[in-house]
């Protein structure tokens, strides 16, 4: 059990967190994603709506490979997507959490990839996806290890819990739950329904054998309401606590006080410790910025926190290189592992909005990279041409560009990286202004997009046909900034020096050269590392 979870918690280690409509400011319901998983490439992807003749097959390609797996009928309708949402706002994120290995079935033709993608262009709200996704996976097989996902429209947002039944035996067991409306909720690579209401079907609703699978495998043999999803199916080591309870824990801890009483289970000291509830009630109401700025978390101010110890380096970055485990004298240690971190492919802050016409309440706010690093620029749900600079056509995972925003992104934020407590604070300052203009900008070009046309007829293409040009036009934006400000880092920053600046110009002598740079070398912490470990080695003679 410890290599299988430690297989999937590093290699595909995301997160979602959820805002109900009657938790956030404005009414929005709100979903994240970040695609958290080394090697990756990050892009938009955009599947155009389409109408297909009665017995049309489509092709299914593993999500994460790209290998082909083989066919399955398409439906007659498909709608536009774009990222994780669909043309009707529907959005549809996941954490993977693996569970029990020997329920992963590798005859199966639907990865979760696929099974995600699949049923976005078939269903108009997250109800519905729940009975596509399951009934798909029912008749065509699922080959995937135990997935946790969002799904949420306008109006609501549900958990989705499944895991497989073991090779060559189709269809999963699973259950979905209604997060509140006037609560939060998150997952991040650990199950996390546990008990759940076996007659509330306005709330919950499984599959017939997700009790009695379990007691056949010998997993559970208590009473039905005492059965526990998350314990049958993916019982929590001290990786699925440390690794992916703690980030929930402090996205938990930053809506709400009294957490602290959960520390002795996420931190793994304490398995018999109370686990947290699947969702809380915040203290305050959440706009989607504070959604975007909870993303970049690394655990400031908390037990866990990685601002404290070597780790982090001369420059107190708080990153850690992977793998999160590694051995010293033959005994194991680990890093921690926030919500923010370098390995971001993509990341994505959903906003549904059941007030307007769903060309304009459906916006994803998107980028490439560590959440940390870069801005989340509008792309709103009708959009039917991808922005080039999110697309794959110029570059891949092999293929750099300077077209390509997560390539651009990237090489921003790795010089970032090596030199953290001297250079973020300028990425901070573009990416907020950047963000700023975004939010500040949004109720005009959504009045705009309204007056051009609601949701139907001839008006109504004008109005999507606007808010896809806006898309494209702010991604190159945020692109063109990018460039400069890695221009900017390279030419300030050049040679482990700091030139001088001034209202912000650098400061020239009165021909116009430089004056000297400042050489603020390493900080104090670290300088005092090294006498600690090298003694009088260093000290100059008197």
């Amino acid at each position: 059990m410890l290599v299988f979870v430690l297989v999937y918690t590093t290699s595909n280690a995301c997160t979602n967190l959820i805002v109900g409509k009657k938790a956030s400011t404005d009414g929005s319901v709100i979903v994240t994603y970040s695609a958290d998983d080394y090697g990756s490439f990050g892009f938009l992807c955009h599947y155009p709506a389409a109408k297909h003749k009665p017995g049309t097959m489509r092709s299914v390609y593993d999500w994460e490979t790209n290998n082909y797996l083989g066919e399955i009928e398409e439906a007659t309708e498909t709608y536009n997507v774009v990222g994780n949402m669909n043309e009707h706002q529907l959005t549809i994120v996941e954490t993977t959490f693996g569970g029990r290995a020997e329920l992963e079935d590798s005859t199966g033709l639907l990865d979760y990839g696929s099974l995600i993608y699949i049923t976005l262009q078939r269903s108009k709200t997250a109800r519905e996806a729940i009975d596509v996704m399951t009934g798909l996976i029912e008749k065509y097989g699922y080959r995937s290890g135990g997935e946790s996902i969002t799904l949420a429209d306008p109006n609501e947002a549900w958990i989705l819990e499944l895991i497989g039944k073991g090779p060559g035996r189709k269809g999963a067991v699973w259950v979905a739950v209604r997060v509140p409306d006037d609560c939060v909720s998150a997952h991040a690579n650990q199950s996390r329904i546990r008990q759940f209401p076996l007659r509330d079907k306005k709330n919950c609703v499984y599959s017939k054998d997700v009790i009695s699978f379990a007691r056949e495998k010998g997993y559970f043999s208590g009473k039905d309401n005492e059965f526990s999803f998350s314990e049958a199916y993916a019982p929590a080591d001290f990786l699925a606590l440390r690794f992916c309870e703690a980030r929930v824990w402090t996205f938990f801890n930053r809506c709400t006080a009294g957490m602290e009483k959960y520390l002795p289970y996420v931190s793994g000291s304490d398995f018999k410790a109370e686990p947290m509830p699947l969702f809380i009630k915040p203290d305050k109401l959440l706009s989607v910025q504070d959604i975007k700025n909870m993303m970049r978390d690394h655990y400031e101010g908390t037990p866990f926190a990685l601002d404290s110890d070597i780790g982090q380096g001369p420059y107190e970055a708080p990153y850690r290189p992977t793998p999160l485990m590694y051995e010293v004298d033959g005994r194991t240690y680990f890093n921690e592992r926030p919500i923010s971190t370098q390995q971001t492919a993509f990341t994505l802050v959903a906003q549904m909005r059941s007030w307007l016409p769903n060309h304009v309440g459906g916006v994803l706010w998107f980028g490439c990279d560590d959440s940390n690093m870069i801005a989340y620029t509008p792309v709103y749900c009708c959009t039917d041409v991808v922005p080039e600079c999110y697309s794959n056509k110029l570059a891949d995972t092999f293929t750099f560009s300077f077209r390509n925003a997560f390539w651009v992104c990237n090489w921003v934020s790795n010089m970032v990286y090596l030199r953290y407590n001297q250079m973020f604070a300028d990425l901070q300052r573009v990416r907020d202004e950047l963000e700023r203009d975004y939010n500040a900008l949004q109720p005009t070009i959504e009045d705009e997009a309204l007056k051009l046309g609601g949701e139907n007829g001839e008006r109504a293409a004008e109005s999507r046909k606007y808010l896809t040009a806006y898309t494209n036009r702010v991604a190159q934006g945020m692109l063109d900034r990018w460039m400069e400000l890695g221009k900017y880092l390279i030419v300030k920053y050049n040679d482990q020096a700091v030139k001088k600046e001034k209202d912000g110009k650098f400061v020239r002598t009165p021909g116009g050269y430089a004056v000297p740079v400042e050489r603020p070398g390493f900080p104090e912490a670290y300088r005092k590392q090294i006498v600690r470990e090298t003694g009088e080695r260093f000290l100059m003679p008197q």
